[in-house]
């Protein structure tokens, strides 16, 4: 039994107010009393409660009006009717209007406390579904940029709150365009090393020289042009994350001084003989198969291995069509923002489009779409006219539109 719960008795019979306090207080509820439909529907506006004993039968407003108002004030308080034993088909009404329970009199102590026990205990349980699902609803929106809602990317949002709070390498893999650098965001912000540095490293776009020197710093006299001593991206990282997008386009000499780095958390400037500790999370990211690469010689196996910790696997676009409309929403208020324009919607054909694409560009090439058609719109209301040719011109759409000209 819950003790402490909120009871309230709305009962226009004073000997029966008073015997149902007597026994509710001394079972450790808290017990509000009404005389009338009206009294008790001021109390519950009023007051939270746990359950309610309503009399069906009373001047004025009868039990049943009762319930019809209290369920607009609280659809999921539970009910509990007294009928008197003649007038069953009432209990029955009450039933199928959302009452929880009904008694009849003369009723027995046990019996009233047995059916409130288990109002009681389903209002808790009521309770913490919603709480639950609140809580979800708020786990999965922690992610600043990360927008869906469909099953593949509620996975996704479960296994960064799984893997964000551990120091283990994290290797993110999709498509370009999934969003890979959102996530590996949102691992960083999720970890306990939220308030240290997130270092992005672009691995493909440096020579192996520059990129060493940029990753570990140099000494002076390193190389040519090495005038003064210079940190790295590992030093800014430290305590904090580092990302490596696109790790696939790391030179093999680079990622076997990456893989020390991993694996004693130390590493030596470029030109330089001191060894120097940090304490780094990695993630990386690619879009690449990385044991093909490893096939090929074009990656090292035990780089492969230390980095394929946990893996996040981002789905394509085309596999979360479900999620089309929320990232278009999403889109267009942004750029509704950016571009002065309020309440910009989108037409239904136009969606239609949308959904049609298979997105090769995934969630990038959608976003370049919604900002093109709001920056073109002008009105509030984008149609099929301001979506690109390439996008219109979807084989399934096409066969769609042609077959109902013939109609």
């Amino acid at each position: 039994m819950r003790r402490n719960a909120s009871v309230l008795v709305i009962d226009d019979e004073e000997i029966m107010r008073e015997i149902l306090e007597t026994l509710l207080a001394r079972e450790g509820y808290s017990v509000r009393l009404a005389a009338s439909g009206a009294e008790g529907l001021d109390l519950a506006r009023n007051l939270p409660f746990d359950a309610v004993i309503l009399d069906v039968m009373m001047p004025g407003m009868d039990g049943l009006q009762v319930l019809d108002e209290l369920r607009k004030i609280d659809e999921e308080l539970p009910a509990i009717m007294i009928t008197a034993f003649a007038s069953m088909e009432n209990a029955i009404t009450a039933m199928k209007k959302g009452a929880f329970d009904y008694i009849t009199k003369p009723f027995k102590n046990d019996e009233v406390l047995i059916v409130l026990r288990n109002a009681v205990e389903r209002r808790r349980l009521v309770a913490e579904n919603v709480a639950l699902k609140q809580n979800l609803q708020a786990r999965y929106h922690r992610f600043s940029g990360i927008i869906g809602k469909s099953s593949r990317m509620k996975q996704v949002f479960d296994l960064i709150i799984q893997a964000a709070p551990s120091r283990s390498t994290i290797l993110i893999t999709g498509e370009s365009g999934t969003g890979k650098e959102l996530v590996a965001r949102a691992i960083h912000t999720n970890s306990p090393r939220a308030d240290k540095s997130f270092v992005t490293v672009n691995s493909g776009n440096l020579p192996p020289d520059l990129l060493e020197s940029t990753l570990f710093g140099h000494v002076k006299g390193a190389f040519t042009g090495a005038v003064y001593p210079k940190k790295g991206l590992f030093d800014l990282a430290d305590k904090g994350s580092i990302f490596f997008d696109e790790i696939g386009n790391v030179p093999l000499e680079t990622q076997a001084k990456l893989l020390r780095v991993m694996q004693e958390r130390e590493f030596m400037r470029l030109g330089g003989m001191e060894t120097i500790r940090v304490d780094v999370r990695i993630i990386a990211a690619t879009n690449v198969d990385l044991k093909r690469e490893m096939e090929d010689g074009r990656f090292r196996e035990d780089l492969f291995y230390r980095l394929h910790v946990i893996s996040v696997v981002l789905p394509s676009l085309r596999e979360r069509k479900d999620d089309i409309p929320l990232l278009v929403q999403h889109f267009l208020e942004k750029y509704g923002e950016e571009n002065a324009r309020v309440n910009i919607e989108l037409a239904p054909e136009a969606l239609d489009l949308l959904m049609e694409h298979d997105w090769p560009g995934n969630v990038r090439e959608l976003e370049n779409v919604i900002e093109r058609a709001v920056v073109l719109s002008t009105g509030c209301r984008i149609g099929p006219d301001l979506i690109p040719e390439h996008v219109r011109r979807t084989p399934s759409f096409q066969a769609c539109f042609a077959s109902s000209r013939r109609h």
